[in-house]
């Protein structure tokens, strides 16, 4: 069975309260458990975890060397800043996969930039929760 980390950066704790208008009105705890349940169908076993704070979000990166199969990483705000984030995905070489609930492509100049990105197999952003559950079929269709 895969093993999947799922990473979620700052302040996606407070998705349904946060900016419904692009986040959408549905809760972090909502989204924890659709990812539970697609990694489940597709037979993955999957770890989630959601961090205010970067240094967090480095070691579960660290801590995944050699144990897990494939990243799903949400930087939030982290994306557009964190040398050190993408550092950390480029030295464990584990496949990663960006996502973004929101199209951060049409929004503020400074979101169109990502730290991450280079160093990940794909990006996926735009299409709110089901961006999870396409990295995941990503993850599956390269079993």
């Amino acid at each position: 069975m895969k093993k999947i980390l799922v990473i979620n950066g700052p302040n996606l704790n407070m998705l349904g309260i946060r900016e419904p208008e692009i986040y959408g009105t549905a809760t972090y705890r909502e989204l924890e458990a659709s990812i539970r349940t697609w990694a489940k169908e597709m037979d993955f076993e999957v770890q989630v975890i959601q961090s205010n704070h970067e240094g967090d979000i480095i070691d579960a990166i660290q801590a995944a060397y050699r144990r897990i199969d494939g990243i799903i990483i949400n930087p939030a705000g982290y994306t557009h800043t964190s040398v050190s984030i993408a550092d950390a995905i480029k030295a464990v070489g584990i496949p990663t996969v960006e996502v973004h609930i929101s199209d951060t492509d049409k929004r503020e100049d400074f979101r169109k930039v990502s730290y991450i990105r280079p160093v990940c197999i794909a990006t996926i952003k735009g299409k709110g929760f089901l961006g999870y559950k396409e990295a995941l079929q990503m993850f599956r269709a390269s079993s």
